[in-house]
């Protein structure tokens, strides 16, 4: 199933939705990151038909999600310029994620102001030289242009053109919420033995109301800066096929190894 039709189950105006995560969607034992994340922005966006954009996230991953969940949203605070609102997602473990979501509109600032370095940005993949992960695993849902990793390569940045195979029709922020976890976690660039890692949580700044790219293609980056005592600290960024940034966002890692 892909992520239009699973997004299409919610109801607007509900504030909770049963729906069932397939194992396409998985990542090990729990929901791909995020999956996870773009069913609780659905969730947000949809208890009220009047919100501004979003603009910010703070999303924990707290525990598993697999099969049967409920998603619920509701309203923390609602101003003239900005909506604060949390959702919760819930499996048969118990809580498995939280988020809290700011949809703000824009105001007229005297402040123009950009300082992401812009990497080299490889060609955008033709279509000949993509490839997905296996069926089982989320990223059978994904194309992107080589392996995603390998041990030993003594880096502490990942970075690849990945899509989605089926992006024609999506809401764009909910598009960029569910490419943009697509990387492993860059300290996996570090190891050179196998282990387990997990994504803690993940804090994201929306850098636009309306991302928008070429044929679906985005340049994710993840950079650790920190790995050390069982956890890592990492920056991410989106570009867009112009070379224009769309996300950042910062997430701790586990390490198991």
């Amino acid at each position: 199933m892909n992520l239009a039709s699973l997004l299409a189950q919610f109801t607007p105006g509900a504030t909770t939705h049963k729906i069932s995560i397939p194992p396409t969607w998985h990542q090990g034992r729990t929901s791909y990151g995020g999956l996870s994340s773009v069913l609780a922005y659905q969730a947000a966006k949809l208890t009220a038909n009047d919100l501004p954009p979003l603009q910010s996230t703070q999303i924990a991953f707290v525990g598993p999600l697999a099969g049967e969940i409920e998603v619920s949203a509701h309203i923390l605070r609602r101003g003239k310029n900005t909506a604060f609102i949390q959702a919760e997602i819930s499996g048969a473990d118990g809580v498995g994620l939280t988020c809290n979501f700011i949809f703000m509109n824009r105001r007229q600032s005297h402040l123009d102001y950009v300082n992401i370095p812009a990497p080299d940005f490889p060609l955008i993949p033709t279509d000949d030289v993509v490839r997905s992960g296996p069926p089982e695993f989320f990223t059978g849902h994904m194309q992107y242009p080589d392996k995603r990793l390998e041990l030993g390569m003594a880096t502490n940045r990942l970075a690849s053109w990945h899509r989605l195979t089926e992006h024609q029709g999506l809401d764009p922020i909910a598009e960029l919420i569910c490419i943009g976890d697509a990387l492993p976690p860059s300290a996996m660039g570090l190891m050179t033995e196998k282990g387990m890692v997990s994504s803690m949580n993940w804090q994201v700044n929306m850098l636009t109301d309306a991302p928008n790219t070429e044929n679906g293609w985005w340049y994710l980056s993840s950079e650790t800066h920190h790995a050390a005592n069982g956890v890592s600290s990492q920056y991410m960024t989106v570009w867009n096929s112009r070379g224009d940034a769309v996300l950042t966002g910062m997430q701790s890692v586990a390490i198991f190894a």
